[in-house]
């Protein structure tokens, strides 16, 4: 992948390297936040707990979360394309009417 550039990332205290292009970088440390914030969550006060374990829930916690928004995004683009059809069912009689 050409153009990508090494972005370090801290999360839940480990730092991480990943490759990014210059316009993903702001999305990606963003992401990285986001991730270290439900980490620590979740982890709590436990300092002793896996971190994997930590890394799964938060990944099933996002997950879910992205989930509910991909299933709001589809009730909001059916209501959308009902209301843009009866619109132009509208407009179609407004345009066949002789006058």
């Amino acid at each position: 992948m050409s153009g990508n550039e090494p972005v370090s990332v801290r999360i839940l205290d480990r730092e991480y390297t990943v490759g990014v292009t210059a316009d993903e970088r702001e999305s990606l440390t963003a992401a990285a936040r986001l991730l270290d914030l439900k980490m620590r969550e979740i982890r709590g006060s436990n300092r002793m707990a896996a971190v994997d374990r930590v890394a799964v829930l938060a990944a099933l916690n996002l997950a879910h979360e992205l989930q509910q928004v991909r299933d709001a995004q589809a009730v909001y683009d059916r209501e959308l394309t009902r209301t843009l059809d009866q619109l132009n069912r509208r407009l179609d009689g407004v345009v066949d009417t002789p006058g």
